[in-house]
């Protein structure tokens, strides 16, 4: 989907103490300052990072030249969430439709993320990481392993269950997992899931379910890189 370089569009989640800012149409391209203007710069400041990513998947993204390309179209009142460190609030814009041809992208993104997270981790190997605030002292099989669990707390969120597995192999655990979240991706796009759960809740879009995993894998594979030593 390629885009106005003039009119790149993001909402900014707006806590007591943080600022997400996100761009509407790339999923994982999403990153948080003190207030609006610092979510923003530093939006713009990873940019050449989302590029990488994407860099073999020819979804047409272009970089902005500075961040006053950026189009806010809508700001949401963040909360504890948003103030602890993740994103928490879905922009209105993912109650849209997904189609297939727009599946195809989500799950092209989805993958792209999914090597990037696997180089930062080879990249790694036998090396030290750098302690800081960001994932604290986990290793990169500790970092793996609290995005898996995230993802099956993700897959919750859009109304998917993940079975438990007996073993511990953390090579197939993330094959089973990717293929959780493409398959609960797939039933959400396409309205199979109902949008409220057993005790009334509103299940995440799948918009919003692609942009929650989206976020939370680069945010990792990006702290593995910079936390090599």
């Amino acid at each position: 989907m390629a885009q106005s370089l003039k009119n790149i569009k993001i909402y900014l989640e707006i806590g007591k103490k943080r600022t997400f800012a996100g761009a509407i149409d790339w999923p994982g391209w999403c990153r948080s300052g003190r207030d609006e203007d610092s979510a923003m710069q530093a939006l713009f400041q990873y940019g050449p990072r989302y590029a990488r990513v994407l860099r073999n998947t020819r979804l047409g993204f272009r970089l902005p030249r500075d961040a006053s390309e950026f189009a806010v179209i809508e700001q949401l009142k963040g909360d504890s969430t948003t103030d602890f460190g993740a994103p928490s609030i879905a922009p209105s814009s993912d109650a849209r439709p997904v189609d297939n041809t727009e599946l195809q992208r989500f799950q092209r993104l989805l993958r792209a993320c999914w090597r990037m997270l696997d180089v930062a981790a080879k990249a790694a190997t036998g090396k030290t990481l750098r302690l800081g605030p960001r994932g604290g002292g986990r290793n990169v099989e500790g970092i793996i392993r609290h995005v898996l669990g995230s993802d099956e707390g993700y897959l919750s969120g859009v109304g998917w269950k993940l079975e438990k597995s007996e073993g511990s192999d953390l090579a197939k655990e993330l094959s089973r997992t990717r293929e959780a979240i493409l398959n609960a991706l797939t039933s959400a796009a396409k309205g199979e899931i109902p949008r409220r759960g057993p005790r009334g809740g509103i299940r995440w879009s799948a918009r919003y379910f692609v942009r929650r995993v989206a976020w939370h894998l680069l945010d990792h594979a990006w702290e593995i890189e910079d936390r090599i030593l």
